[in-house]
């Protein structure tokens, strides 16, 4: 899409930093790196050494700034970007520029939930219209998308090659249809089948269409979903969020949501990632039969299941470990033999942490 024209309010030092040809090249270098981890990690780096994520992603101190003038919050990251922009480790620490308003309540806004600030955290008052009746919005004449087409606009008139664009969290039909109805949509599955299939279509729906705007907008070697710094994939990789699917069944995963989630990353060139942060084990059958999901990121009470998901899952499916106290970066080395997993934390000399651990 062609620009307004390059923004004058990017400093020519900032501009420089991030249009620089080497430290684009080893992005892309660490990009390559990472696809060919997602072939089978057959390269010399992947055969050597375990590999390791952790970009950077400065914001402003003013954080207001991002509700009420998204091009001068979009600015101020990338000054920020340049001035922290790091070069020549021994891990992929990409820089990124991400809008996160409302966090994970930004579709929920969309679809006409008050959406409110508690205690330093984006909260979201329950609909009262019955499930079955959610209507798709009119993304023309709302303020919430129209800030984030801002944002995204700001970044492409910044005219920077370098850093990576993450979107906002447009998170996944169940989280949403969870966070606009509770419980009761988790009930609705077994008592009103046709009204909350209605609704989360209607959801899936939405999601895509705005994931499908930023696939047209902003260059795919830039392009990353949520969490862009941590969770950065190859690009054309879609990715979703699964936080919620520890609330229900192996079962009701397969029939009402599945097909969803899959259908939503075979929007991408390539397939992508479902984000999981509890326990969703009872998954693994189906995550492995869903042909777009390519990558799973596990974090927190999710980690410490690293085990059975390298056993359960398909061989060309790999593993974004967070380490935590319950999956350490050792043990996590001892169960995959540091094979089909990134390492998402900041670790000099990889290499090192394989020692003494037999490679598959």
């Amino acid at each position: 899409m062609p620009t307004e024209g390059k923004s004058d309010m990017i400093s020519k030092k900032a501009h420089d930093i991030l249009n620089d040809s080497k430290r684009i090249g080893e992005r892309d270098l660490w990009f390559e790196r990472l696809s060919d981890l997602f072939r089978g990690g057959n390269d010399e780096y992947n055969r050597r050494k375990v590999f390791t994520l952790s970009g950077t992603v400065p914001r402003p101190a003013d954080y207001g700034l991002a509700y009420t003038e998204p091009e001068r919050w979009i600015e101020q990251c990338i000054e920020l970007a340049a001035e922290r922009q790091e070069s020549g480790k021994d891990n992929f620490s990409p820089v990124c520029v991400e809008y996160p308003i409302y966090g994970v309540h930004f579709i929920d806004r969309i679809l006409g939930a008050h959406v409110f600030e508690k205690k330093d955290q984006w909260n979201a008052d329950y609909l009262t219209t019955p499930i079955g009746s959610l209507e798709y919005p009119d993304l023309e004449s709302d303020e919430t998308w129209s800030l984030s087409k801002r944002a995204a606009k700001a970044f492409l008139n910044a005219d920077v090659a370098l850093p990576l664009f993450g979107m906002p969290t447009l998170s996944s039909a169940l989280n949403i249809i969870v966070n606009l109805y509770g419980e009761k949509a988790l009930a609705a599955m077994l008592e009103d089948e046709d009204a909350v299939r209605h609704d989360l279509e209607i959801i899936n729906d939405l999601i895509r269409e705005l994931h499908g705007w930023y696939r047209e907008h902003i260059p795919q070697s830039q392009l990353q979903p949520v969490i862009s710094w941590s969770r950065t994939q190859p690009p054309g990789c879609g990715q979703l969020c699964g936080c919620t699917t520890q609330l229900i069944s192996g079962q009701m995963y397969r029939e009402f949501i599945a097909p969803l989630d899959d259908a939503l990353l075979g929007d991408y060139p390539n397939p992508g990632m479902i984000h999981l942060c509890g326990s969703h084990t009872q998954h693994i059958p189906v995550f492995r039969e869903m042909k777009n999901l390519h990558a799973l990121q596990l974090n927190d009470r999710a980690a410490a299941d690293l085990e059975e998901y390298l056993s359960g899952l398909r061989d060309d499916q790999i593993i974004y470990l967070n380490p935590c106290d319950e999956m350490p970066i050792q043990e996590a080395l001892r169960i995959s033999c540091g094979r089909r997993i990134v390492l998402c934390c900041d670790i000099d000399a990889p290499e090192k942490h394989m020692s003494g651990i037999p490679t598959a």
